[in-house]
């Protein structure tokens, strides 16, 4: 089965150079970086001991940042190698001012390329974030004896039905993981009958926020910008929930005159496209990239730069989490109820169902459905109350999640 995954890896690789094409005309691909996927590099290894990290997109990364903060600032490791898959996570770390850290793209998953990175970046450990399960790269890791680490590992159902379909070959993969952190019981469940032999529940590493790594200056912007009006937010849409979010806009705006609400896409090469369908409504936008100062006359204020949702989450009282009323499993919720925000999702949320389960627990999430329940539910007032319990959540599954990688990446196969 191996062999055939490679076969199909090398297919995909002769038309790579079409794909790429594609990809940098949608936005989608760094027209001068795509090539350290090919293994050209743009960065050097430093003499020493290096970690790497992997997270394929930007929630991923922005989970690990804390992880980053500390390692960067102690002498556990000479240099940090982090990779990913997407353009908007490759430009999250530019954001931060880390000493040990470099960013590089992930490389196709094929044998020679798995061996070529390793053979270059000589990494002592590896960390792979949330569900990156790559078989070639997986391979050459267990062959150098180098420790790898499943970190705040999840596996919905979906996915789970995918790799038991090819449970031999599965089985190989995953046994090849030598520590697993799973971020739910679910996952727990899916990693055994996987074959994952040490597996250590600790949560999701998520709920955590560390200080440390917070700009207070761009904070201030966006609060100040926003102080006059009432906001009600909308954050990692799908197709059709810009649409929802915009009727519940037009709802709203009857009863509040100075309403702004805000669209955070998942994927934001679709910005274009999501102000066309909205001016269809006769409602007047704005990007955040033109930077206006006045934005009395907007109703839709679209969020078109990578890696800013924090900020808005800071300033919100109601968000709105896509991938819940189009059939995507919802996206993760935990930040901005860390922040004081009540949260609506739509009722398909099986990427995430614990999660919202302790949410709702806390009387901080609920389920809409249609424009109209979206309305009578915004509220334009922070519930602060609850986030005390979200933090010392947080602050308990960082410490043990730092106390296990601590023994983990020093881990000898």
């Amino acid at each position: 089965m191996f062999l055939i995954y490679q076969l199909l890896i090398t297919l995909i690789i002769l038309f790579s150079p079409i794909i790429i094409l594609i990809r940098i005309f949608k936005g989608k691909e760094d027209i001068l970086r795509f090539r350290e996927k090919f293994c050209i590099f743009s960065k050097k290894r430093c003499s020493g001991k290096l970690l790497w990290i992997h997270g394929s997109s930007v929630g991923e990364l922005m989970s690990v940042l804390p992880i980053l903060n500390k390692y960067d600032k102690d002498d556990s490791f000479d240099q940090i190698l982090v990779t990913s898959s997407t353009l908007s996570s490759s430009k999250i770390l530019q954001k931060y001012k880390f000493k040990k850290v470099v960013h590089q793209f992930f490389p196709i998953d094929h044998i020679f390329f798995s061996n070529f990175f390793l053979n270059y970046w000589r990494p002592n450990s590896s960390i792979f974030l949330e569900s990156e399960i790559w078989p070639s790269i997986y391979r050459s890791l267990k062959k150098r004896s180098i420790p790898l680490i499943l970190l705040n590992a999840r596996i919905t159902k979906k996915t789970f039905e995918r790799w038991m379909k090819l449970k031999r070959f599965s089985l190989k993969i995953f046994n090849q993981i030598n520590f697993a952190y799973p971020q739910n019981k679910e996952t727990i469940s899916y990693l055994k009958k996987l074959g994952v032999k040490n597996i250590n529940y600790i949560g999701n590493l998520k709920f955590f926020e560390d200080k440390k790594t917070v700009n207070k200056k761009f904070d201030n912007e966006i609060e100040n910008k926003f102080k006059k009006y009432k906001i009600c937010i909308a954050a990692s849409t799908h197709a059709d929930e810009e649409i929802f979010a915009a009727r519940t806009h037009i709802l709203l705006k009857k009863k509040y005159k100075n309403l702004i609400t805000i669209i955070i896409p998942r994927h934001i090469h679709r910005v274009d496209e999501i102000n066309h369908e909205l001016r269809k409504l006769n409602l007047k936008t704005s990007y955040h990239s033109a930077k206006l100062r006045n934005l009395k006359d907007t109703d839709i204020y679209i969020v078109d730069t990578f890696g800013e949702s924090k900020r808005f989450y800071k300033i919100a009282t109601t968000v709105f989490l896509g991938g819940s009323i189009t059939n995507k499993g919802g996206q993760n919720p935990i930040e901005p109820a860390r922040y004081g925000a009540k949260i609506l999702h739509g009722p398909n949320i099986s990427n995430f169902r614990e999660v919202y389960a302790f949410l709702k627990s806390l009387s901080i999430s609920k389920e809409i459905r249609s424009p109209l329940q979206f309305s009578n539910e915004v509220i334009f007032r922070k519930k602060m109350e609850k986030v005390k319990k979200i933090q010392k959540l947080g602050n308990v599954i960082f410490k043990n999640t730092l106390n296990k990688l601590s023994k983990s990446i020093n881990y000898e196969n």
